[in-house]
């Protein structure tokens, strides 16, 4: 039989064993522990990278950060003319050197027009024909600007979508603001960005005053003014703001007042 002393012996070996093996099953949990929170704590560091990006990007294509986006033709639709070439338009003789008046009525909004054939030329001659042609009566106003500093009412696409017309394009670009301020009453012409030579039927008619930068073709072809009437077709059309339901990422959408071209007059 072993002593006392034995067993005394055997049971603090056993014991320092069981402390030993708690210490070391601390310690296994400890390195499992830090490698996992070192784990967590790369892939944190990268969703938080990834969200900054995400953030940026935002920020500067659809947030407070982007560029003023401009009145334009969706370029889909539009496909680059080669340099210099006009499809469909006339000559710019037929703008004859000279201011045109006339009458723009969007609804029953009677709008008193000038369009300046001494300082675009070739945008007036387009208006011309297609006034001439009976081009823009029954074409809608499909996308409206309501924004601060960015305010405008778009009309004359082919289908009333924004979609361009492939028939009837041309440049260059004529008499854009060098300071890219369009003030209220401009009527300019809408183009794809990036393309001098995407002008055609669309235009819009500024509300009120607006910047809009000059891409790498430039700015905007300024056609001519708003005379008379401008207060009223706010008052009627524009105020009444952009349809919810189409707002696209720059703020532009559908009026909520449905707009028409009813007659367009020249002389």
């Amino acid at each position: 039989m072993a002593s006392s002393r034995q067993q005394r012996e055997q049971r603090e070996a056993r014991e320092r064993l069981r402390a030993y093996q708690a210490r070391q099953e601390v310690h296994d949990r400890r390195i499992k522990r830090r490698r996992r929170d070192n784990v967590l704590a790369v892939a944190g560091g990268l969703l938080v990278a990834a969200l900054a990006i995400t953030t940026q990007v935002v920020y500067f294509t659809a947030g407070p950060g982007a560029p003023a986006p401009a009145p334009s033709a969706s370029p889909s639709e539009t496909p680059s003319a080669q340099a210099g070439e006009n499809v469909g338009a006339p000559d710019a003789d037929l703008a004859e050197d000279r201011v045109w008046t006339g009458e723009l009525v969007i609804n029953d909004v009677a709008l008193g027009i000038e369009l300046d054939g001494t300082k675009a030329p070739q945008a007036v001659a387009g208006w011309v024909q297609d006034v001439q042609d009976g081009y823009y009566e029954g074409k809608t106003c499909h996308r409206l600007a309501t924004n601060d500093g960015f305010s405008f009412l778009q009309c004359g696409s082919l289908d009333g979508t924004g979609a361009g017309d492939p028939d009837f394009r041309y440049g260059p670009i004529e008499n854009a603001p060098a300071d890219s301020i369009y003030p209220a009453g401009t009527i300019a012409m809408a183009r794809a960005g990036g393309d001098a030579y995407s002008n055609g039927h669309q235009f819009f008619v500024v509300t009120a005053d607006t910047m809009l930068p000059a891409d790498q073709a430039g700015g905007y072809t300024v056609v001519g003014t708003v005379t008379s009437g401008l207060d009223e077709l706010i008052a009627q059309v524009t105020s009444a703001g952009v349809d919810e339901a189409t707002v696209g990422s720059d703020g532009t959408g559908k009026p909520v007042v449905p707009a028409t071209i009813t007659r367009v007059t020249l002389q």
